[in-house]
């Protein structure tokens, strides 16, 4: 189906549940995965994901096609997951650094994650990043996603990314050939 179609079905009331429900089960997962990727929580990203497809379902008629479905998207569970963790550091008194270093100190307690010690070093240097490297390298290396598609999600250029993720590889192979 065409996206403009599919986009139609979801504007109108008699097509909108149906269509809705098909939305959910296409981008659930890898909603959820990006979103985890950020938050590292599991809860924590089953929250933002339902946020997101609430403000999702909230702001459909606000959507104007300039970008993909998919894009759009995206850019919702990003900022709704990035304000999660600003909000969650300021009712804990500290900033999203800090607290970011807390969940992976605490990623081993975590039934839902099942990585190595190697991951959990992994995760360590990711969060000395800047947000925007973080969130550059999460999507280029977990998520395998095009420098194109994240160009239209963060609003930011090709070139910029790659610049970001080239830095972002740079200080992670500091970080874990010095620690």
């Amino acid at each position: 189906m065409e996206e403009k179609d599919f986009i139609q079905k979801l504007l109108n009331p008699k097509t909108q549940n149906e269509a809705f429900q098909i939305l959910l089960s296409q981008y659930q997962k890898p909603l959820y995965y990006h979103i985890r990727n950020i938050v590292l929580n599991h809860d924590d990203a089953d929250d933002v994901l339902q946020n997101t497809f609430i403000k999702v379902f909230q702001h459909l008629k606000g959507f104007k096609g300039d970008s993909k479905l998919f894009s759009w998207m995206y850019r919702i569970a990003t900022n709704e997951a990035i304000t999660f963790i600003n909000q969650k550091a300021k009712r804990n008194g500290t900033t999203s650094e800090a607290l970011q270093s807390k969940i992976v100190e605490n990623l081993k307690s975590d039934s839902f994650f099942d990585g190595t010690e190697i991951q959990i070093k992994l995760q360590k240097a990711i969060v000395t990043l800047p947000e925007k490297q973080q969130l550059v390298f999460k999507m280029k290396y977990f998520e395998e996603m095009k420098y194109e598609d994240m160009s239209e999600i963060l609003g930011t250029s090709v070139g910029a990314l790659k610049a970001s993720y080239h830095h972002a590889v740079k200080k992670i192979e500091n970080y874990v050939n010095s620690n």
